[in-house]
């Protein structure tokens, strides 16, 4: 069976950080680039960053890129999101995706809220 679980979401202060995991299992995770939406209340969800398979290579959204980063330990099956310097307009639900060519899995989602 399937599982991505995200974890770390909270409650957080302007300029403050969070790091959130996504936990998957029941398939090969090393073999899947791995990447992180989020979705804002009224919002489409959107692309925050993404990790190859291997690791070697990441993406970032223009308006997280030096705030954020994006890692993996494909030992643990286990993609991070360091989030740094978080702004209320990051208040979001988070999803992890996995994804290899055209087979994809969805995480639940966690909410990071940002706020004083």
């Amino acid at each position: 069976q399937v599982q991505l679980v995200e974890s770390g979401g909270g409650l957080v202060q302007p300029g403050g950080s969070l790091r959130l995991s996504c936990a998957a299992s029941g398939f090969t995770f090393s073999a899947y680039i791995m990447r992180w939406y989020r979705q804002a209340p009224g919002k489409e969800r959107e692309l925050v960053a993404g990790i190859t398979s291997t690791g070697d290579s990441t993406n970032f959204a223009d308006s997280v890129k030096g705030r954020f980063t994006i890692s993996r330990d494909n030992a643990k099956n286990t993609v991070y999101l360091q989030m740094n310097n978080l702004k209320p307009e990051d208040t979001a639900v988070y999803y992890c995706k996995a994804q290899r060519t055209y087979r994809y899995y969805w995480g639940q989602g966690t909410q990071v809220t940002v706020s004083s």
